[in-house]
């Protein structure tokens, strides 16, 4: 039975302490026995937080047993990638420039998951500073790919998937800048949401750009998702009962998001597109033109943003950066003030329009990557194919960042294609009831 825990979700978990047929203190112990014993955790953990998870997991018991759970979700173990501060736990950001780097505090939404009851198992592997869709990270480690052991795993949060894809944790907490929750999502075959910038605190997070950088859970269900998004605010989560897709409008976007996709994403999602047709959905297609100017301002508003930031820490010792993480940094620095006010006019026009053009329908429809898992071998040795992959493997997550979307990602029942549902701004609770509801239709 013990063994069953480890592929249960964070919900049925949670259900199972509840009812007093799981101890979480006994839960806790079959992670870290099995984080001990599996032959990937060194490429998934950065860092266990071992006595802090058994100590949680030993006062989530007391309560358990008292009638006084504090969530759904005490006493379930769950990871936290590596730019969320720990108190007294190295937090390196997947970069030897911040080697250990100590934090005095845990960031808020850290904070107020553990006083919801949730387990700390530790840090997850990620890509260098978070800037990369990728997941290869010759600096700490590469994270696997649960699909193909020679693929990229997806990135920035590529230990926090993998962590959920090889039953190390219950659930997995990343961040989104550009895709980073919802490519190793759909790649290792699990549910991702980004949520609307600025939604949950980023106090305590390692930043890369701040004008996008969001927080987001990696998980096996939708529900999953819900309740971490309740638990990182300090509340149970969003109501999905009754959820349905009979009624509902899907726009199926058009622009950039289906340029040069490739054969295997396509047909998964046209597939998904039919079976959330087949249960009572009206799908549409859109376009939205205005986009494309937008996309095309990607390279001076996250370049110049993160190489702003970073700039000095990175230019005092850039030889111990990967030279493809370094380089993309520094594109940034040529980028000037006029550029970047122009970019952002740009980006404000399209989203107006963008609102104006989903305003009657309840998600927009695209394949979260146009591609599947690039080779690692030749990731590590090609630096064009690194840089063209890269970007393509961002293109359609971008679209949630620059738009300012809350969006979530689901499996479509083939392996690392995933299908992406964006919401309007602040209407996480909207897009999750439209999810579990296309979760199980995609089921």
């Amino acid at each position: 039975m013990m063994q069953n825990w480890l592929s249960m979700s964070a919900g049925a978990l949670g259900r199972g302490i509840a009812a007093g047929e799981i101890e979480p203190l006994a839960l806790t112990v079959t992670y870290l026995d099995a984080i001990d014993a599996h032959p990937e955790t060194p490429r998934i953990y950065a860092r266990l937080t071992r006595e802090r998870a058994l100590a949680e997991a030993d006062a989530a018991q007391a309560r358990a047993k008292a009638g006084r759970r504090l969530s759904p979700l005490d006493g379930v173990p769950i990871s936290w990638k590596d730019l969320f501060d720990t108190a007294g736990v190295a937090t390196e950001s997947g970069s030897a420039l911040l080697k250990g780097r100590m934090p005095e505090a845990d960031a808020v939404v850290l904070r107020n998951a553990t006083e919801m009851g949730l387990v700390c198992l530790g840090k997850t592997h990620m890509s260098e500073l978070a800037f990369s869709g990728l997941g290869l990270n010759p600096v700490t480690a590469t994270s696997p790919n649960v699909n193909d052991s020679g693929a990229a795993p997806g990135g920035s949060s590529s230990g926090a998937a993998a962590s959920v894809a090889f039953d190390l944790a219950a659930a997995a907490i990343g961040s989104d800048t550009g895709g980073s929750v919802r490519i190793p999502s759909a790649w290792n075959d699990l549910v991702g949401l980004k949520t609307t910038s600025g939604r949950l605190t980023l106090e305590g997070v390692v930043p890369l750009c701040l004008k996008f950088d969001t927080v987001g859970p990696l998980t096996r269900t939708v529900e999953d998702a819900a309740l971490l998004l309740g638990a990182m605010e300090g509340h149970k989560g969003p109501d999905l009962r009754g959820a349905t897709l009979a009624g509902r409008r899907f726009a199926a976007l058009q622009t950039s998001v289906l340029d040069d996709i490739r054969p295997e994403p396509l047909a998964a999602y046209e597939n998904a597109v039919e079976r959330l047709r087949a249960a009572g959905a009206t799908v549409e297609k859109l376009a939205v033109p205005e986009l494309e100017d937008a996309m095309a301002q990607s390279p001076v508003l996250f370049a110049a943003e993160a190489y702003g930031l970073w700039r000095d820490v990175i230019e005092a010792a850039p030889e111990k950066m990967f030279p493809q993480i370094l380089e993309r940094f520094r594109s940034g620095q040529d980028v000037t003030g006029p550029d970047y006010v122009a970019a952002w006019t740009k980006v404000d026009a399209a989203r107006a329009a963008w609102d104006a053009a989903t305003a009657g329908f309840d998600a927009v429809l695209a394949p979260t990557a146009p591609n599947l898992p690039p080779n690692l071998d030749r990731l590590g040795k090609d630096a064009d194919y690194y840089v063209t992959e890269n970007l393509l493997t961002l293109r359609n997550t971008r679209v949630g960042n620059l738009m300012g979307l809350c969006a979530l990602t689901l499996p479509t029942g083939v392996p690392s294609c995933g299908i992406m549902l964006l919401g309007a701004p602040d209407m996480e609770e909207a897009l999750l009831r439209v999810g579990v509801a296309a979760e199980a239709a995609l089921a």
